[in-house]
């Protein structure tokens, strides 16, 4: 069965073995005059392309979205997107993995979730370019490392998400009346989304790994995401299952199986119950 391509970083010339794979390239460089256009496929590393100016699409986990002056796109690893970029726009396009930045430390490490959990963000001018100066900074050093580069540009990351956070409308996209304990709960339970849907599909099992109640979980949903716990489940399914029918040429019974549905004709009628369409007319209508 054929899977969703995941692209991974290619080493940077000269970099020590040892620190992870991290890269910055501006996009004229990358475009070379012509127009980009990237097929659907997901990463293992962060990805994060500022815009300074310039025109496209970008399809994240199937949301589109239009390419503008002064915005920012932050993906995690795992997530899935399908990039188309005009001739002549301008910024960078940064990419690393968790080997190269993974902060020990609990603050630096939230600043990143909460960072990446906002794919997209549209800035005013003197927001965007106090962002485009960090990612200018960090370009630099880059090319020309020198002694002690590779700390300055974890160094810059961490102002970069500061600056980020602090800048972007409601960066966690979520409630704004969710307080710091919920948002971290929330953030913890959509991250074990990510790695165990396909096996774990009930409310209890996700509860007890995050050493909490169901009724707990539920609480910190509907306060942050003003949904059940149940229905993130449900939507993760239906997201990973859009992915494989978009993406992949496998057939339902396959993607069933994948994840994690022995009965292919119940997967079929929970896909139609939240999509309005079976996974073959899906498949027909959207790829």
């Amino acid at each position: 069965m054929k899977k969703i391509p995941v692209r991974q970083i290619l080493p940077a010339p000269h970099a020590p073995a040892f620190s992870g794979r991290f890269k910055i390239r501006a996009l004229p460089n990358i475009l070379g005059g012509q127009d980009l256009s990237h097929a659907l496929h997901r990463h293992d590393f962060f990805f994060v392309l500022a815009i300074e100016s310039g025109e496209g699409t970008h399809l994240i986990d199937f949301t589109s979205h239009q390419v503008e002056d002064h915005s920012i796109f932050f993906l995690r690893p795992g997530q899935v997107h399908q990039l188309e970029l005009k001739a002549g726009c301008t910024g960078y396009l940064m990419e690393f993995d968790t080997t190269f930045y993974h902060p020990q430390d609990k603050l630096p490490n939230q600043r990143l979730r909460r960072a990446s959990s906002k794919n997209y963000c549209a800035f005013e001018l003197p927001r965007f370019e106090k962002l485009l100066a960090v990612l200018a900074s960090i370009f630099h050093e880059f090319n020309a490392q020198q002694e002690g580069y590779i700390e300055v540009i974890k160094a810059s990351l961490d102002i970069f998400f500061i600056e980020f956070i602090r800048q972007s409308r409601n960066p966690a996209g979520t409630a704004k009346n969710g307080s710091t304990y919920a948002q971290e709960r929330l953030e913890d339970f959509l991250e074990l989304l990510h790695t165990h849907v396909s096996t774990i599909k009930e409310v209890t099992p996700y509860a007890n790994l995050l050493n909490l109640s169901a009724y707990q979980l539920n609480a910190i949903t509907k306060a942050t995401m003003n949904k059940s716990a149940a229905a993130l489940i449900s939507e993760q399914v239906i997201l990973e299952a859009k992915k494989y029918l978009l993406a992949t040429p496998n057939q339902v019974k396959d993607i069933a199986d994948l994840l994690g549905y022995e009965d292919t004709s119940y997967f079929i009628r929970l896909f139609k119950r939240h999509t309005g369409y079976s996974p073959e007319a899906f498949r027909k209508n959207f790829s």
